[in-house]
């Protein structure tokens, strides 16, 4: 996409669907990605950006809508976009090694330490952490929101957030008893809802203004998301879903489904949201596109 394309002012236009603003989002994001790794040679750059494709760009989505909402332009936000695109491109790359979840297959191709070697996996997960750092300080905003951002960023990243939630669901795997309701809410909520509240966070923080609606609706997101991921892991096929499934079965692993049973989860994800499509009250129908993407969450099969 390019950068006169970007630059088209969208606040006060109406709000674009949520298929059209998703792929608008993946553009902008992937557009981004690609110029910040140009000229790179070797394995390593290549991994980063096989990494970074053929994803939903759910995440990148979040930032561009809430940034729209507070009246930034899609030339602002996308920097922002591409890094949490970068960074849960990491996450993925090394959830999927052999020292991890050991998976060989991811959107549907491949795992990068399949497509390349482990090493290279190791090593492009790494640079493209750095990079979601600098590309989120290249975002279209005054410096003290830019560094807002690289900080909670680096929260919702870290053992306070994604790093510290998956060390939990690798411990559960080995307890001596497996994890209540509470338990599996609270680890899933800094395993796959950080990110996400981040993402939703990000376009109020990069205006200066109250974030806190955002993140709630992020927060019942997140949890929405991974419950229909838990539902997806019963329910789907490897070829829907992108990647192998039925292994936290095999595992004996607590999760949404085996804690409420099937129709329970339906139920609570339901439930989740539309309390996410509550929170969005405040924004009236110019958050329209953002309560598609919470229904979206629990009706995907990828």
């Amino acid at each position: 996409m390019s950068d006169s394309a970007l630059r088209v002012a969208r606040p006060g236009a109406g709000p674009l669907s949520f298929d059209a603003a998703l792929a608008r989002a993946r553009a902008a994001a992937e557009a981004e990605l690609r110029r910040a790794l140009s000229g790179e040679p070797g394995p390593v750059a290549a991994a980063m950006l096989y990494a970074c494709e053929g994803g939903k760009g759910l995440r990148g989505f979040l930032v561009m809508e809430g940034a729209r909402l507070h009246g930034l332009t899609d030339a602002q936000a996308a920097p922002a976009a591409a890094a949490i695109e970068a960074l849960h491109a990491y996450s993925l790359i090394h959830d999927d090694l052999p020292c991890m979840d050991d998976d060989d297959l991811r959107r549907g191709r491949p795992t990068v330490h399949r497509a390349w070697d482990e090493a290279t996996a190791v090593l492009a997960g790494d640079a493209l952490q750095s990079l979601a750092f600098e590309l989120v300080c290249g975002a279209g905003c005054p410096p003290e929101a830019r560094l807002a951002l690289a900080l909670t960023l680096a929260r919702a990243a870290g053992v306070a957030g994604m790093v510290g939630g998956q060390a939990l669901d690798i411990a559960a795997e080995t307890a001596a008893a497996p994890l209540g309701l509470t338990d599996i809410t609270a680890l899933q909520a800094r395993k796959t809802g950080a990110l996400i509240s981040w993402s939703a966070a990000a376009g109020p923080r990069m205006a200066g203004a109250d974030a806190s609606a955002l993140l709630a609706y992020g927060d019942a997101l997140g949890l929405a998301f991974q419950i229909a991921d838990d539902i997806l892991d019963v329910e789907g096929s490897a070829e829907e879903v992108g990647k192998a499934i039925g292994k936290d079965a095999g595992r004996g692993k607590a999760t949404f489904v085996s804690l409420l049973g099937l129709d329970g989860a339906k139920d609570r994800a339901r439930s989740l949201v539309e309390e996410a499509c509550a929170a969005l009250d405040p924004y009236g129908e110019a958050a329209a596109p953002l309560r598609e993407a919470a229904r979206f969450v629990t009706t995907r099969r990828k």
